[in-house]
């Protein structure tokens, strides 16, 4: 069953990467399938439906059909225990991917603005228009989209750049923002070069390899530590593949494991340990990514 069940998933898989392929095929040669006969697939389904459900709400599920087959309570009051510990999971992975994208959203200001200083604007006009050039954002100030400020402080940075205001302080304002520190530093060579008449563009630049430069170096400690955290996942699920051989083998582990005391100490005392041996092997990977 679990042979015939592992071949029906790898089929949906490559039938799909096929399919997937085939598409990117015809967009790039400007065909594409007629209209409205890809709008009822399984695949926008179920994107529709992943997008709708939060990925958290599938711990709930698990434990009910772990408490349908093992005819228990537990599993679905385990289950309801972890939904909010993986929408903090969640949430956190979410944070750290806004935070990295408004730190490429600096460097490319940063870049950008060089760029037309060094084409002959002035430092004001200069700013409005590489604010425009930034992923994410628009020169006409209407806000829309995400950047490197991110909302009020991408409007108030434009409108001091506009009307002569105070440039720095609205770039300190909005350098508070996760992933938008790189500001400081364009706020302290804006007041030099324009306060003092020092070269804004060759700041800009050495600023732009600063912040390049420390981000290659947190994405290589990144790949060094993926190893780790791989490994502590790893660990982490060899208990479920502990169950799923006991299963085949006609143990029966969940019926030992959720209907005697010896099984219901055990799944306890297993349960505290492995969150803990989980917890501690992030913290030492999250220790060495904050050095």
């Amino acid at each position: 069953m679990w042979a015939a069940a592992l071949c029906a998933g790898s089929a949906a898989w490559l039938t799909g990467a096929r399919d997937l392929r085939g598409r990117r095929v015809r967009a790039v040669l400007g065909g594409g399938a007629p209209e409205g006969t890809d709008r009822w697939s399984w695949r926008r389904v179920v994107a529709a439906r992943r997008a709708r459900v939060r990925h958290e709400w599938w711990c709930l599920a698990v434990g009910l059909v772990l408490s349908l087959l093992g005819e228990s309570v537990v599993p679905m009051a385990l289950g309801a225990a972890g939904v909010p510990v993986a929408r903090r999971v969640r949430r956190a992975r979410d944070a750290r991917r806004v935070r990295e994208r408004r730190g490429d959203e600096v460097i490319a200001l940063c870049g950008a603005l060089a760029g037309e200083v060094r084409a002959g604007r002035q430092p004001g006009e200069a700013l409005c228009v590489a604010l425009g050039e930034v992923p994410g954002g628009s020169a006409d100030g209407s806000g829309r989209g995400r950047d490197a400020e991110g909302g009020a402080g991408r409007c108030a940075v434009l409108a001091a750049a506009r009307f002569g205001g105070d440039v720095p302080g609205a770039l300190g304002e909005a350098a508070r923002e996760p992933g938008a520190e790189g500001l400081v530093g364009l706020a302290a060579c804006w007041r030099v070069a324009v306060d003092r008449g020092a070269g804004l563009a060759a700041g800009l630049e050495r600023l732009e390899a600063a912040l390049r430069a420390e981000r290659d170096q947190r994405a290589d400690l990144r790949a060094q530590l993926a190893g780790a955290r791989s490994t502590a996942v790893l660990l982490a699920g060899l208990p479920v593949l502990g169950l799923l051989m006991g299963t085949a083998l006609g143990a029966d582990p969940l019926r030992v494991l959720l209907h005697t005391g010896a099984g219901l100490g055990c799944l306890a005392a297993g349960g505290f340990l492995e969150g803990v041996g989980v917890w501690w092997a992030l913290r030492i990977v999250r220790g060495a990514e904050g050095r």
